[in-house]
């Protein structure tokens, strides 16, 4: 058993990533923000978001998403985006899979 809001917040301007399951067919993070950002991302993974705790904005090639606490976000794979902003306190569960992979 684990508490997903027992973590250790990252240094302002960091983000740490916490590996909760993985297997074939999917890998669940919960991702700690603080003040943070990165670089522009393609990922070959679907990625399903959901922001547990603080707010954040997301960056794609024609828009820009504001998210609050409880909001929830599909990210198709290789859809160019990055994090441009998160409170000090973002926390989030990320969901990675890919669409058609077939798990014997």
């Amino acid at each position: 058993m684990m508490n997903l809001y027992k973590y250790t917040v990252p240094e302002e301007g960091k983000e740490s990533v916490d590996t909760l399951l993985q297997n074939q067919a999917v890998r669940i993070e919960r991702i700690a923000s603080n003040t943070a950002s990165t670089q522009w991302l393609d990922q070959d993974e679907e990625e399903w978001v959901v922001l547990l705790k603080g707010s954040a904005v997301i960056e794609f090639e024609n828009e820009t998403t504001t998210l609050g606490a409880g909001d929830t976000l599909h990210i198709k794979a290789h859809r160019r985006h990055r994090v441009v902003s998160t409170s000090e306190d973002a926390l989030w569960l990320a969901v990675f899979y890919q669409e058609n992979k077939k798990v014997c």
